[in-house]
């Protein structure tokens, strides 16, 4: 019964996408992952539902989301099976060399600036490369995150990502901007995304929140209350 509440909630959104079920969906999904924030989870179904509108994917199965305003010494990284109802992954993330040190703070779309990049992606294949097994991230919001794929950005596993270092150092290791979880689960949550999962990487960046294509969707509306919310709670704003 729970299966069949979940494909049924997901077909209405990622199919005609009504708010009353997007916010079924965002409750489930909160109730599931109580630390990550509600106001997150909903725009990451929001930008799902409008890349499916723009002709960007068909749907989704599984859903990960990032919230980079967390610190890195906290799991921020959250994998939710959607059809089936489960959270299956909370887990260390790490962030860009450039975008900070223990707490997130600057993003970017540019090739070699080591930093991460805002916004949703859709997964692709995996490859063995520098950093062992690794799955591919083609970025869906154009001007923020649509660089990843030249500039190599890729979810893989790092021995700087671990709780003991975060203890030891105050934060765990950045990368050159890719999304690097803890080595020992990073064949697993990589097999679970690979083919055509969605990731969604949020931070309260003013720019990205205020013009982002995938969360404003062609609203004319001047003003979003949940985007509202969160630039009045930005670091930056």
């Amino acid at each position: 019964m729970r299966r069949r509440w979940w494909l049924a909630a997901v077909a209405s959104v990622v199919l005609s996408g009504p708010a009353h079920a997007e916010a079924d969906l965002v409750a489930r999904l909160a109730k599931l992952a109580p630390a990550a924030n509600p106001q997150v989870l909903s725009l990451a179904t929001r930008a799902a539902d409008c890349a499916r509108r723009q002709g960007l994917l068909d749907g989704f199965r599984h859903l990960a989301v990032i919230d980079y305003s967390l610190p890195s010494t906290q799991p921020r990284l959250w994998v939710f099976d959607v059809a089936n109802g489960r959270l299956l992954f909370q887990e260390l993330v790490a962030h860009g060399r450039n975008t900070g040190e223990r707490l997130a703070q600057r993003f970017s779309n540019v090739e070699g600036s080591k930093m991460s990049s805002l916004g949703l992606y859709q997964t692709a294949e995996t490859y063995h490369g520098s950093n062992g097994y690794s799955l591919r991230l083609r970025g869906l919001d154009a001007g923020f995150n649509d660089n990843a794929l030249s500039r190599a950005i890729v979810m893989h596993g790092a021995p700087y990502v671990s709780q003991a270092i975060a203890e030891r150092v105050g934060r765990i290791g950045r990368s050159w901007g890719c999304p690097a979880v803890r080595q020992e689960v990073a064949r697993t949550v990589i097999d679970t995304l690979k083919g055509g999962a969605l990731l969604f990487a949020y931070y309260p960046d003013r720019e990205w929140l205020s013009e982002s294509s995938l969360l404003r969707c062609g609203e004319t509306r001047s003003v979003d209350p949940v985007i509202a919310s969160l630039i009045r709670n930005s670091p930056r704003g």
